[in-house]
């Protein structure tokens, strides 16, 4: 055991330090769920996520879920969850600038950045499949997404011509975005060690194929009661307006209370 867990976390750190251009954060998350009968169930969650090489937090959340099970193999859920993000909102030289045409800067070069901690609104509503082969799992989610960002206004932001803050206020408007997310995953259990390792693909889709995230890891069952969880995933970035967020490795550990 204590082997299988060092060799996945070589694997992770080699696969992480083989692409410099990405980013690489580690994310924690603790997690509470409640049967409430056969059908239905409840859960909550809180999670910390962190960027920039684990140089900087990216976020804090909290969420609750309701599910109910359909029938055998099909259930469906929804929740909320409130983000608590650090933002960089950077915007870009474009077509008709002064300083484009006077060819001091190009266009898509960086213009200014405002910074800034804020929150987010987050709903979905999920509908997933199963089939089990004996100690193999298949399942199917999908999930629509909403998420609310509300208007926020900065006092500064940082300008990348000037290097310096412009001392100017500027408003970023609220703005909502609807995602469907489709996850396929593995799962098997080795009931006598306890663990059940897993994998996924799953494809953020907005109109276009925004983002895909690869998922490998496994759940290690103490009792039935405590689950502990370890993970490595890699977010794939297809859209460049997917809030400029980077390509990003990810090391990630939770844990699940069960009553």
């Amino acid at each position: 055991m204590k082997r299988s867990v060092l060799f996945l976390l070589i694997a992770m750190t080699a696969l992480t330090a083989s692409a410099q251009s990405d980013d690489f954060g580690i994310w924690t998350s603790i997690q509470a769920e409640k049967k409430i009968n056969t059908r239905w169930s409840a859960g909550f969650e809180a999670e910390m996520r962190t960027r920039d090489n684990v140089g900087n937090f990216d976020r804090w959340s909290a969420g609750l879920d309701l599910e109910y099970k359909i029938m055998r193999g099909l259930k469906i859920s929804g929740g909320y969850s409130f983000l608590y993000d650090n933002n960089e909102r950077i915007s870009y030289y474009e077509e008709g600038d002064g300083k484009v045409e006077k060819e001091e800067v190009s266009v898509g070069d960086p213009k200014k950045m405002g910074q800034y901690w804020g929150a987010r609104h987050r709903f979905n509503v999920s509908l997933t499949g199963q089939v089990k082969f004996g100690d193999l799992e298949v399942s199917l989610r999908e999930r629509w997404q909403y998420t609310y960002r509300p208007e926020y206004t900065v006092d500064e932001r940082w300008s990348f011509y000037n290097e310096e803050w412009d001392g100017e206020e500027h408003v970023y408007k609220g703005k909502g975005k609807n995602v469907l997310r489709s996850r396929l995953q593995l799962e098997y259990k080795l009931r006598s060690l306890g663990l059940t390792p897993f994998a996924s693909a799953e494809m953020y889709n907005a109109w276009s194929v925004q983002k895909m995230r690869y998922t490998v890891g496994t759940d290690w069952k103490l009792s039935k009661q405590h689950v502990f969880s370890l993970y490595y995933r890699y977010d794939n970035v297809r859209n460049d307006d997917y809030d400029n967020e980077p390509n990003r490795h990810v090391i990630g550990v939770g844990y699940k209370f069960k009553f």
